[in-house]
């Protein structure tokens, strides 16, 4: 089977040849430190996207397909790109009005938006995604054909809805004092964030990845009621439109997602990503996932990936698929992504021992 067909069939609850290996996402960072590791000297510094040439975010890309070709993983993931560019010290802003402060990880955090109160709403209008924002989505097609699956991740409603309020704070606090408010902002965010999906479709994506935390450690950053009233018709929006299209819409939300979970499978999601091993059993959502949605990641990046030896990866690579993989409906991947703090070397061992114990029968 190729790539690709892994992904579909494990997406479709089916069993592949073999367990299918798919990664949200590699940071700047990562891809050079893997790059060096697998390709040897890249020529590239550790920077953000944002302070790179454009001729250095081309290569930078080059060096993600050869690292993908390279350990022969079964998807690559693009992203929707909203053009950041640096302000001042951490400081970022998209071409939407979104500003964002940069972690000493590297992840933009939105800490202001284009809306402050209703008002803003006129002024914002209708917002449409610009054909820029799927450059990476692109290239990489051309890059590495369609034998293994193009996963494209777009913020969800959730995620613009707060970015456009400037802060999570923000929006959550109008679940409480102005209803009316989130309700409008959402429908700004689901117009966006449909159209942006359809037009990834038009393009080729396989795969739509819905971004977005909506739960931390403890529970849910919402009360289920609120994702019931604020959220989930929007996301049944989303997915319809993906299915309606012929494609798999997977969602993403590190953290506890038990109280909403039957939610998001009443909503259609496909796949769920990526079981945050440090608040959600594997073995129990699969178990209680199996026959409705397809189970996606878990192998740690908060300890494991970055602090662990080689053959502790290796064997929690082996536990982690005695628990998800029998069956079909799972595909490997890391807890959340690659960030600066794994080492490549955890990384290519946790690859190579899903392809040396991920076989079925």
């Amino acid at each position: 089977m190729t790539g690709r067909e892994r992904i579909l069939k494990a997406l479709a609850l089916g069993q592949p040849d073999q367990v299918p290996i798919f990664e949200l996402g590699f940071n700047e960072s990562s891809i050079v430190k893997l790059g060096r590791l697998l390709l040897g000297d890249v020529s590239l510094p550790e920077r953000d996207l944002p302070d790179l040439a454009p001729d250095e975010a081309i290569r930078l890309m080059d060096v993600l397909c050869a690292i993908v070709e390279a350990l022969d993983l079964d998807a690559v993931s693009t992203v929707f790109m909203t053009g950041r560019r640096r302000l001042k010290d951490d400081y970022l802003q998209d071409k939407y009005g979104i500003v964002y402060h940069m972690s000493r990880h590297g992840e933009p955090y939105p800490v202001d938006g284009p809306i402050h109160d209703a008002s803003d709403l006129a002024r914002l209008g209708r917002m449409e995604p610009d054909p820029p924002d799927f450059l990476m989505l692109q290239y990489v097609i051309g890059k590495i054909g369609k034998q293994r699956a193009h996963v494209f991740s777009v913020p969800g409603t959730f995620r613009w809805s707060w970015s456009l309020r400037g802060a999570m704070q923000h929006l959550l606090l109008d679940y409480a004092a102005d209803p009316d408010l989130v309700h409008a902002v959402a429908r700004v965010a689901t117009d966006f964030c449909n159209a942006a999906v359809d037009k990834a479709i038009d393009l080729g994506a396989d795969v739509i990845c819905l971004e977005g935390d909506l739960a931390h450690n403890p529970t849910t950053l919402m009360s289920p009621a609120h994702y019931r009233r604020f959220l989930k018709p929007y996301h049944q929006e989303t997915v319809a439109l993906a299915h309606a299209r012929g494609v798999p819409i997977i969602k993403h939300s590190d953290g506890n997602l038990w109280p909403i979970l039957d939610d998001l499978v009443e909503v259609g999601f496909d796949g769920i990503h990526p079981i945050q091993p440090q608040c959600m059993d594997i073995a129990e959502v699969k178990r209680h996932l199996a026959g409705r949605a397809c189970v996606l990641g878990n192998i740690d990046c908060m300890h494991l990936l970055p602090f662990g030896s080689e053959e502790e990866v290796v064997q929690s690579v082996r536990e982690t698929l005695a628990k998800a993989a029998p069956g079909g409906g799972y595909i490997a991947s890391s807890s959340n992504s690659i960030h600066p703090g794994c080492r490549p070397e955890n990384y290519v061992a946790m690859v190579s021992a899903i392809r040396k114990y991920g076989v079925y029968p």
